[in-house]
């Protein structure tokens, strides 16, 4: 079993992971993805791999037919929980990206905040792309935000400390290969830990991955193949350039 298909990680780490700035942002973060990709009312949307149902919920709340897919069933529990808070209606699906298919099904697909880019293999991770590509009716579009190779080097940090959701964190990275991946460690300690003074103490939890690391025009051609028509890469939602300015990657593409 991969890790991200493990419900006791997500349990531990999506509350350090999609702390409150992350929740704050998603109303904006829909409203962009409804006009970039120019949605009208009850428009068909597939969040892949939507999680706690961050993007999801926002989605709905502006009027479109949203399905989340993911792997892990307590995030579709709470995006649903999330759902019934809003009073919207979200189609909940527990499946793997790797496997999931609904060709020509939906006006617009997002695959959102860096959740790309874990898999095993390359070919697993252009076989999701692929699924999604699919499942985008004609005419439709597909939004993809994720770290890229790019992104990468310019906001590259060996690690970070802070307190979140009742922890101290304490995260390492490392480069693998030739910027091939990004090696992320994690760490979480008692809140109240002086690791200064108590450098030996005992973590509560400690979990590593690694990310693919994608070169953005890859992942744009690789979009063009599996069968848009248009893709463009930007440095954020407002289409700004994808330069030495970029805060993140987003590639908008177009059947």
């Amino acid at each position: 079993m991969d890790w991200f298909e493990s419900e006791k990680f997500w349990t531990q780490f999506a509350p350090i992971m999609f702390d409150d700035a992350r929740w704050a942002e998603a109303p904006a973060v829909a409203q962009y993805v409804k006009e970039l990709a120019e949605l009208g009312a009850g428009a068909k949307v597939l969040d892949a791999g939507c999680g706690l149902g961050r993007i999801s919920v926002e989605l709905a709340a502006l009027g479109l037919d949203v399905t989340g897919v993911d792997i892990i069933q307590s995030e579709l529990d709470a995006a649903r929980e999330s759902a019934e808070a809003e009073g919207v209606p979200l189609t909940l699906i527990n499946h793997d990206l790797r496997t999931y298919h609904a060709p020509n099904q939906f006006d617009c697909a997002v695959n959102l905040y860096t959740s790309f880019g874990y898999c095993a293999t390359i070919k697993e991770d252009m076989q999701i792309l692929r699924n999604i590509a699919d499942a985008v009716k004609p005419g439709g579009t597909f939004i993809l935000e994720c770290t890229s190779r790019e992104t990468a080097v310019l906001y590259w940090t060996p690690g970070e400390e802070f307190e979140r959701a009742g922890y101290k964190v304490v995260t390492h990275f490392e480069v693998v290969g030739a910027w091939e991946g990004l090696k992320s460690q994690w760490t979480l300690y008692p809140a109240d830990t002086d690791l200064a003074k108590a450098p030996d103490t005992p973590p509560v939890v400690d979990h590593c991955f690694v990310q693919r690391l994608y070169p953005a025009s890859f992942l744009r051609d690789k979009l063009m193949e599996f069968g848009f028509s248009k893709a463009e890469v930007f440095g954020d939602y407002d289409k700004s350039p994808y330069d030495y300015n970029a805060r993140t990657m987003v590639i908008i593409a177009r059947k």
